[in-house]
């Protein structure tokens, strides 16, 4: 019996180390970041500028003090699939919402019509893997060539 017990053991405990070989851990996270504007019928609504890591869904909401509404609401879920990155975005304004699932390459930006017609809803994305050598170059772009004066800078 106490043998039957520690071969029961010793089995649970091969199957929980073979389980953690198998799933994904958050060290293998890639850490990345993202560029993101919204444009709402021509206009300039939001240009956040975020910190993610695949795996992970990364949520961003711009709200005035008091407002029963948000501005914006938006939902990045970011996975790595191979060299290139498979994202769902989900944008909700007051007036309006959008939804794409898309796949970006480390540099790409890309950009996209959330709205039912041309220039409804539009976002453009940029999506880095952090402390890449391009990031970093973009980091000392934006630390050389002063606060907002692009449209890409933090």
């Amino acid at each position: 019996m106490n043998r039957t017990f520690r071969d029961v053991v010793a089995g649970l405990a091969l199957l929980v180390g073979l389980a953690c070989a198998v799933m994904p851990s958050s060290a293998e996270a890639e850490p990345l970041y993202f560029a993101v504007e919204v444009w709402r019928e021509g206009r300039l609504v939001a240009r956040p500028k975020l910190l993610g890591e695949t795996g992970r869904t990364l949520r961003a909401e711009r709200r005035r003090p008091g407002a029963p509404l948000a501005d914006y609401r938006l939902v990045l879920e970011p996975r790595a699939d191979g060299e290139s990155f498979l994202l769902k975005l989900d944008l909700l304004l007051p007036e309006t919402q959008g939804h794409q699932e898309l796949a970006l390459l480390h540099g790409q930006q890309r950009k996209l019509q959330l709205g039912s017609v041309p220039g409804e809803l539009e976002v453009s994305l940029l999506l880095m893997k952090v402390d890449s050598p391009e990031f970093r170059a973009l980091m000392e772009l934006n630390a050389a060539g002063g606060k907002g004066s692009s449209a890409w800078s933090i």
